[in-house]
């Protein structure tokens, strides 16, 4: 197998998202899809069926398989691409052991139960070392995707990451992980700041690797109050864009636009516009308009779209999209995407026709 060096990239044929990330007006709305590399594809299936998710996620080769398959099936349709990879290897990379189980979701076998549990984490990750094989999946890919469209790399946020790692697991309360807030508040910022560094680290090292914009995910934003939110997370969120930012500059690497993606988080949406990211993403439930005047069109917002009309047939999809992409406005910097990743049982040809749809009423309307 040809071993691949993060140089001499292909040259990029489609910067239609970076232009609009940047400040620039398009042609027409890009669109990529949150987990586009994912199980509602047979083709995913067919790779998956014989490894388990994350010895995928560790092999660069299979890493770069799955990224790809969207891009080959929908083709022009689709305006960046994201590695496949998951946001809990940084826990990993920690020292806890995660299992991807079949119906139930990611499950810590040993989470963090109290302060005294820190200390069965790594003291110092040696980044490169634990999640080298994401690095090197990155260039794998930049150089397979041959300049067709960017490529995303991503981490979750620190309150998430924390979140999961107390909890053990998927919750519908949090109610362990944020006790830790209100009782152990000094240890809840100790080990927000250990997630922060290994996140500046690694988003660091995968530009360094080829990665052409960044996302950070924080998809357990929504479930604190405004004022923990400017407790918790934020500062942790404006710390990654800027040290990464600042690290990139003095590397003279180039300085990718980056998006945060808060989930539940619309009493935030003024504060995160003014945290150096260039692009926020919204969930469904935020209106295109009030996400505009709460941002004041200094940033560019992803989305937004309930990912469940993808179950309601070709016609809800058009008409929800076509009224999504007027809502967003001709004049707006707007990345279409959905509210959250797709879910796993859409047929696919339920998302090429959002794609289309985005596609040909952006443009139109941008005449």
């Amino acid at each position: 197998m040809t071993t691949y060096k993060a140089e001499n990239f292909p040259k990029l044929q489609n910067d239609l998202i970076l232009r609009v990330s940047r400040g620039e007006k398009g042609e027409r709305a890009p669109i990529w899809i949150m987990r586009q590399a994912g199980r509602y594809l047979p083709e995913f299936h067919e790779i998956r069926k014989d490894h388990s998710f994350f010895e995928v996620c560790r092999t660069p080769e299979l890493a770069c398989q799955l990224t790809l398959q969207p891009i080959d099936r929908y083709g022009k349709l689709l305006d960046a691409s994201i590695i496949f990879s998951d946001i809990l290897v940084i826990p990993q990379a920690m020292g806890l052991e995660v299992l991807m189980v079949a119906g139930k979701g990611p499950v810590f076998t040993a989470p963090l139960d109290t302060p005294a549990d820190l200390s069965r984490l790594t003291e110092n990750v040696d980044v490169e070392k634990e999640l080298g094989y994401v690095y090197q999946a990155i260039t794998l890919t930049r150089h397979r995707l041959e300049g067709r469209v960017p490529l995303f790399g991503f981490i979750g946020a620190p309150w998430t990451l924390m979140a999961y790692m107390i909890e053990g697991g998927g919750s519908k309360t949090l109610a362990k992980a944020k006790s830790w807030l209100w009782k152990h508040p000094k240890e809840s910022h100790a080990l927000l700041q250990r997630i922060t560094d290994i996140a500046i680290e690694f988003l660091v090292g995968q530009v360094r690797a080829g990665a052409q914009m960044l996302q950070v995910f924080e998809s357990w934003g929504g479930e604190l109050s405004p004022d923990a939110f400017k407790e918790f997370s934020l500062p942790y969120i404006r710390q990654i864009s800027n040290k990464v930012k600042e690290r990139l500059a003095k590397e003279g690497l180039e300085v990718v636009p980056m998006t945060i993606f808060s989930k539940g988080s619309w009493y935030g949406l003024e504060d995160l516009s003014e945290s150096n990211y260039e692009v926020v993403s919204l969930d469904w439930t935020i209106e295109p308009g009030f996400a505009r005047k709460m941002t004041n069109d200094k940033v560019a917002l992803q989305g937004n779209m309930d990912p469940t009309v993808l179950y309601g047939g070709f016609d809800a999809i058009r008409e929800t999209a076509t009224k999504m992409v007027h809502d967003f406005g001709k004049d707006s910097r707007h990345i279409a995407n959905l509210g959250h990743g797709i879910l796993p049982t859409v047929d696919p040809e339920a998302l090429k026709v959002y794609l289309e749809t985005v596609q040909k009423v952006s443009a139109e309307i941008r005449k």
